[in-house]
């Protein structure tokens, strides 16, 4: 099947079963790229997602993303991460990248990525440390990134710099992931999602046509917050969702299938295995309530849009940090023995804490729009 604006969701639910599922224990147990997956996704028109229908995407926008992004973190927690990277960074395309590269980010030739934090700012990915000089028709870059998903894997990196002439906090280049000078410092071994291939990235005099700059010069800081920020969280919250999905299903299963033989019952039987259950998935459906009010918000271009932003990556974080958490203490020696996916879901899900906006820069972004301050 070819995903459709109609059946994306039923295609989403075929690979999702017939591939992702089969092949994200492998992915994290080896930290192996899940070529496979992307390749099924790619196949299934699935990573056009929020490309426009007139250069072949599917054109559903911010909420089939989330829907295409829980949906794949419910099995494979990787795949989602660089789902949700290539969506962002195809989103800055549609924007400001030519045609014949918004047609192959629509087809998945084309797998985008962003490289935006630095090892010089850390997860204030905002204010770049990178150079970027011109000469003549050219600019060459400098930089040490930090973590980039699809480190190795991605065929251009959305890449920020300091502005190369004028005023402004960055500029946004497209990358090419075969340019001379660049250099992956991997492999990714990580804690959690495994397989989403991120590594650090080095630029040496890596030099670009002018021509290779997304929007204009000293603007990538209002691309940044004004396309990638709100995606990206929305992404991220969606991602931290399909893994608290999961786990509570997983849990439910696990609670009601495991007998105790003596008492002639179930651990479900016990109340305070209910408790348990009946707490998380409170916290799993708050994180779905707060993402569908922030897309609305979004959509309806409400005031509290911003704060929605802000609030649902740093909420649906610390949620699913508290989901698992309870989800392994229910599930005991079964989720410690990786039995269930609870642990690998247990691991994944604590990168959405750390992952600029980190949610402590985020409750401080919360605290200013309280406050009534500006942002930046």
């Amino acid at each position: 099947m070819t995903a459709t604006p109609r059946n994306y969701r039923a295609v989403l639910a075929e690979v999702c079963g017939d591939v992702i599922a089969a092949e994200a224990r492998a992915v994290d147990e080896q930290g192996a790229y899940p070529a496979a997956s992307i390749a099924a996704l790619k196949n299934a028109g699935l990573l056009g997602a929020v490309s426009s229908v007139d250069v072949g995407g599917l054109g559903i926008g911010h909420r089939g993303a989330v829907d295409i992004v829980e949906r794949l973190a419910m099995e494979c927690g990787s795949t989602a991460m660089i789902t949700c990277m290539h969506f962002s960074g195809t989103a800055v395309l549609e924007a400001h990248a030519d045609e014949s590269t918004r047609r192959a980010a629509a087809r998945g030739d084309h797998l985008s990525t962003l490289a935006f934090s630095e090892t010089g700012s850390r997860s204030q990915f905002w204010v770049p440390t990178s150079t970027a000089r011109r000469d003549g028709d050219d600019v060459v870059l400098n930089a040490q990134k930090g973590w980039v998903t699809s480190a190795s894997q991605a065929t251009a990196f959305v890449w920020s710099s300091r502005p190369s002439e004028g005023d402004g906090l960055s500029t946004l280049w497209l990358v090419p992931a075969d340019a001379d000078g660049l250099t992956v410092e991997g492999p990714f071994d990580g804690l959690g999602l495994r397989g989403n291939d991120s590594s650090p990235v080095r630029a040496d005099d890596v030099r670009l046509p002018l021509s290779a700059r997304l929007g204009e010069e000293g603007h990538g800081f209002d691309v940044m917050l004004g396309t990638v920020l709100p995606l990206f969280n929305v992404l991220s919250a969606a991602c931290s969702l399909g893994l608290m999905e999961a786990s509570v299903q997983r849990t439910a299963t696990h609670a009601t299938r495991t007998r105790l033989d003596h008492a002639d019952s179930t651990l479900a039987d016990l109340p305070t295995i209910r408790n348990y259950l009946g707490r998380i998935r409170v916290d799993t459906d708050a994180v779905r309530c707060l993402l569908a009010d922030t897309l609305s918000a979004m959509e309806d271009g409400r005031p509290e849009a911003t704060l929605r932003v802000l609030e649902c990556k740093a909420a649906a974080g610390e949620s699913a940090t508290r989901v698992l958490d309870t989800a392994m203490r229910v599930c005991g020696g079964a989720a410690f023995r990786k039995e269930d996916g609870i642990e690998r879901y247990f691991r994944d899900c604590r990168a959405a804490t750390v992952m600029g906006p980190t949610t402590d820069v985020l409750y401080d972004f919360i605290g200013k729009v309280v406050c009534g301050q500006e942002l930046f």
